[in-house]
């Protein structure tokens, strides 16, 4: 790890794919600080901030919000939690060319991207999940049609991102089809953080 640079694991997937659910269970084992660029932003959403309704928008029609937006939002979630604090994880981010480029316009020189960690799963599965989840998440993109809308956004933007961090070697894929516990313990052995 470079001295003085937090580092950075980028965790993708599809819309369901339990980005959050590892993502949560990698804080409590392992002391990351986990950000989650959809939470940021409907947290940002309901404040009322000048970007507020622009954000609404976007997350209502399941499109991507304006990099610009989602890399501040991310920076002070980070100065908040102390550059110091050297391992974050970054959920749901980059989802597009465009997002890893304004991340690294903004980002590139002050952290070090070191892994992205990629949640596979089929689409029927993600669905599933994400329409149990909206009998209790209250968030206004678990419906079906935001759903759709979500995964084409995914495979026509987001695949190509996690194709670019594999040709640089640092995709680090699992299959998060099965039970919470056995995806987190592969998460655990493909990212290093146990002895196999």
């Amino acid at each position: 790890m470079e001295v003085g640079k937090p580092e950075v694991t980028f965790v993708l997937g599809g819309p369901g794919s339990g980005k959050g659910t590892q993502c949560g269970k990698l804080v409590e084992k392992h002391g990351f600080i986990h950000l989650s660029a959809g939470d940021l932003l409907r947290e940002e959403r309901n404040s009322g901030s000048k970007d507020a309704e622009l954000i609404n928008e976007y997350i209502k029609e399941g499109k991507i919000v304006p990099v610009e937006i989602t890399c501040n939002l991310l920076k002070k979630a980070m100065e908040a939690n102390g550059w110091d604090k050297s391992r974050f994880l970054i959920d749901g981010f980059p989802r597009s060319q465009d997002n890893l480029d304004g991340w690294n316009e903004v980002m590139g020189d002050v952290v070090n991207v070191s892994t992205c960690l990629y949640l596979n799963t089929s689409e029927d599965i993600m669905t599933e999940r994400i329409l149990k989840r909206a009998e209790t998440s209250g968030r206004v993109d678990d419906n079906e049609e935001a759903v759709k809308k979500r995964l084409s956004t995914y495979l026509e933007s987001t695949i190509p991102i996690i194709k670019h961090f594999e040709e640089l070697g640092k995709t680090v894929e699992v299959d998060s089809t099965g039970e919470i516990e056995d995806i987190f313990s592969t998460i655990e052995t493909s990212m290093k953080l146990v002895e196999e």
